[in-house]
């Protein structure tokens, strides 16, 4: 078996902790791995931190400086660099459980699928709002559709590099910086008929900052992905005129039935929170379907 595991990184000294961790998986003796280190940076600054660490835990690296600031450029150079049939992408600030890449690899092979996912478990501090946690709305899980995984995310998946549905296949750089490009990537590997599975076992953690841990950030967030999924509409549809008509008013509808069920739980924080985030959710999907 071999397999190389993309990295991007930005600016992040826990690059070094996620780099021990893949040197701690449990492996056949018979597999090899590779890892690829995309540095986003406009300096190399992270270089030596990088390659020192690789080399304290005997990891087989290839540094490239990919600097722009744009997440589709750290990842498509980590695709031009991947020569292992299988490619595998987290990410610089999660932690690797032992098992991941061997379940992954493993659900790949049962599934006979062209990319598989894991979850991606959060790690709240002692100062995060119960609410979060109690809403895990941290963590990252596929989305399901009539029993399909449709799109998905780079902090946890594996890639069949030699599937028909992943040539040509690239991350748009025009969202490297808005975010939402792993998304579609994963939904046009879908389109060209790729199959997306799943491993629960593939477990990656991710300590949430604080600074992330409030509502405004998560509000935001949720604003975005809306964008996103109403990118992938119109990419499903083509740009159909009737299809976009269509999905903004099944998006409004959406928005409005969230404000409808915020509106009783004023008095229930927890639920009203709940509410809002999905119905900025469905706000982005319009905002982004309405653009030219």
């Amino acid at each position: 078996m071999n397999i190389d595991i993309g990295l991007c990184t930005y600016r992040r000294v826990h690059v070094a902790e996620t780099l021990r961790s893949l040197a701690r998986l449990a492996l056949p003796p018979d597999w090899k791995i590779r890892v690829i280190v995309a540095d986003n940076d406009d300096t190399q600054a992270a270089r030596e931190l990088i390659e020192k660490t690789a080399r304290e835990n005997a990891l087989d690296l290839t540094y490239i400086h990919a600097p722009a600031h744009n997440i589709s450029v750290a990842r498509n150079a980590c695709l031009d660099a991947a020569t292992a049939p299988l490619l595998a992408f987290i990410d610089d600030d999660e932690i690797a459980d032992p098992a991941w890449l061997k379940a992954l690899a493993a659900a790949l092979d049962i599934e006979q699928a062209d990319a598989v996912l894991g979850p991606v478990r959060a790690i709240y501090g002692p100062d995060c709002p119960d609410w979060i946690i109690d809403g895990d709305y941290f963590s990252t899980n596929p989305v399901w559709s009539a029993d399909k995984i449709k799109t998905g995310y780079c902090g946890n998946v594996l890639l069949r590099r030699t599937s028909p549905a992943l040539q040509n296949l690239r991350f748009r750089e025009e969202l490297g910086r808005t975010g939402g490009e792993d998304s579609v990537f994963f939904a046009a590997l879908y389109c060209a008929g790729g199959k997306i599975a799943y491993a629960p076992e593939a477990v990656v953690t991710e300590i949430v900052p604080a600074a992330r841990a409030n509502f405004a950030w998560l509000l935001r967030r949720r604003f975005r992905t809306g964008r996103t999924h109403g990118l992938m509409l119109l990419q499903e549809t083509g740009n159909c005129p009737f299809a976009r008509v269509k999905n903004i008013l099944l998006a409004s509808g959406k928005f409005l039935f969230c404000l409808l069920l915020a509106a009783p739980n004023l008095i229930r924080p927890a639920r009203l929170r709940f509410w809002l985030l999905r119905g900025a959710l469905h706000a982005g999907v319009v905002v982004r379907l309405m653009e030219i």
